[in-house]
């Protein structure tokens, strides 16, 4: 921890992890980003955000309030199936993206889409 605002983190490779960023001024939020990414192996090909160095695997950027919100309402149902919601299928982060990007609802993450990702993953890795 650098300060009370700021801290240091790191990752392993292959881990995915969110970053939030919000600001604000005496009348309330003005900026409210929300990006979940996926920690880069040595030599892949990466996204740079701001604060995260050196990058990672943009799984899922969005910014403004209402859609940052939603990123919450949506990982509160994945943890509500009991899955942390980093070990969840990285394409479903895709989804959302996609849908929240142009104001459509994503499916819900199951448990069925959960088995199936633990399944692809056994055979890939």
């Amino acid at each position: 921890m650098i300060d009370q605002h700021r801290r240091i983190l790191s990752f392993m490779p292959g881990s995915t992890f969110a970053f939030v960023r919000w600001t604000s001024n005496d009348f309330g939020t003005i900026l409210s980003r929300f990006d979940i990414l996926r920690a880069i192996i040595p030599g892949q090909r990466y996204s740079t955000v701001p604060w995260v160095s050196p990058g990672g695997e943009s799984l899922l950027r969005l910014a403004g309030w209402r859609k940052v919100e939603r990123v919450l309402q949506l990982i509160d149902a994945v943890e509500s199936l009991r899955i942390d919601p980093a070990d969840a299928a990285p394409e479903y982060w895709h989804h959302v993206h996609n849908r929240l990007s142009v104001n459509e609802t994503p499916r819900p993450y199951t448990r069925a889409r959960h088995q199936a990702w633990l399944r692809r993953r056994r055979m890939v890795f």
